[in-house]
């Protein structure tokens, strides 16, 4: 009898996934973590990565799920992170190099990247390189770097398992069905806490209004991009590249109820969608288990209460972001590096006070117009043409807040 307990506890051990979670103190990295935690003999973190502004914090999930190496992006933060930690500790990594590093070469079956923005970029692209599958939740990667990451991913037969709750509906929708049978991919939208103001209100619109998502609890950042809409334009790109669709084939509807999570139409008029109350632990527990599903506690859908689903189409006269980025993902050149660097910069602006909303859009167009567009043709140009997008949407912010992008 002892021999078959001991044999059991073996094969789950075997069974077990190790995972590194790029991200670990944003609300994707803190969901994966209480899914972590509800699966325990399923997944064991191995390493977690941040941007460092959370000491405490990352050094309460460390204590609880015994990585085995920590990298924050923040250099300055590692000593601080030692201190309070101190003897046992993981292995402490620092900087860009440090999040490449735990990405690429700390021992784990998937690297799930759930950080923000372009930070996301580069130990994404280790992770495939090592050959590691990837669930991602970073869409800024593809964006930047679509051509680039989806290559890679072939050459090595990695998979790039989507998180997005939009993204990973299609990727449900096109299972078991022929690619060149799609004939569009539907995305859908809540239209954000603006999707009722007029125009011209928007000017008026403050960090607190913007903030207000109606639907999703998300960090600030995302929060933003939803309320400008630039958060589906990201999505748009995104889709194009992991998907291997043309732009034209990718489209945007408004749904503000947020159960439908996106659609696959067909060439034969069939359309496909996955529906699911709003909640990020379904679409990260797939990415961690596909092929395979797991029974979770999750609140479960009740169409009858819901009662009534409704879509239509965005206007793109308003959010100006969502027709930018449009524009840009046909592009054969850097203008997706360029639009994804000056909203970044817009929007820690727009949160700064230093800018109002309706100049977040401004801000991108002018930097777009301004930025010399190469074609990248490796990570490290999508990385130098970044910053260098980054310094001009800077050198571009008005020199008083709430000014005139000038």
């Amino acid at each position: 009898m002892g021999n078959e307990v001991w044999r059991s506890k073996l094969e789950r051990h075997q069974a077990m996934r190790e995972i590194t979670l790029l991200g670990a103190t944003g609300s994707v990295g803190l969901r994966t973590l209480e899914i972590v935690s509800a699966f325990p003999d399923e997944f064991r973190i191995a390493g977690l990565a941040a941007r460092g502004s959370n000491i405490e914090r990352l050094a309460d999930l460390c204590r609880k799920y015994s990585p085995r190496a920590v990298a924050l992006l923040d250099p300055t933060a590692v000593d601080r992170l030692a201190r309070e930690l101190g003897h046992p500790r993981p292995e402490l990594l620092a900087g860009p190099e440090g999040l490449t590093t735990l990405a690429a070469e700390v021992p784990s079956d998937i690297v799930l990247s759930a950080l923000v923005g372009g930070a996301g970029l580069l130990p994404t692209m280790a992770a495939i390189r090592a050959g590691k599958s990837v669930a991602l939740a970073n869409k800024e990667t593809l964006v930047m770097a679509g051509a680039l990451m989806t290559a890679a991913a072939r050459e090595r037969k990695v998979p790039l398992l989507p998180v997005d709750s939009e993204h990973s509906a299609v990727f449900q929708c096109l299972i078991g069905h022929n690619r060149a049978d799609v004939h569009r991919i539907i995305l859908t939208a809540s239209g954000g806490p603006f999707r009722e103001w007029p125009k011209e209100k928007l000017a008026e619109a403050t960090i607190a209004d913007a903030l207000r998502h109606p639907t999703w609890k998300m960090g600030a950042k995302i929060t933003i991009d939803s309320a400008t809409l630039m958060n589906k334009g990201l999505e748009i790109i995104e889709a194009r590249w992991l998907f291997d669709v043309a732009p034209e084939q990718v489209h945007v509807v408004v749904h503000p109820q947020s159960i439908v999570h996106s659609m696959v139409e067909y060439i034969d008029g069939a359309v496909l969608a996955q529906l699911g109350v709003a909640d990020m632990a379904i679409p990260i527990l797939y990415a961690l288990t596909y092929p395979e599903r797991r029974p979770t506690p999750a609140e479960r859908l009740d169409l009858t209460r819901v009662g009534q689903l409704t879509f239509h189409e965005p206007d793109y006269d308003k959010f100006r972001c969502l027709t930018l980025a449009r524009a840009v993902v046909a592009r054969d050149d850097a203008a997706p590096v360029v639009l994804n660097a000056a909203n970044e910069v817009a929007v820690a602006a727009f949160l700064e006070g230093r800018i109002r909303f309706t100049q977040i859009a401004e801000l991108i167009e002018r930097t777009l117009e301004t930025q010399a567009l190469g074609r990248p043709g490796s990570i490290e140009e999508c990385v130098a043409i970044d910053g260098a997008a980054r310094r001009l949407a800077t050198d571009l912010l008005p020199r008083q807040a709430g000014g005139r992008a000038s």
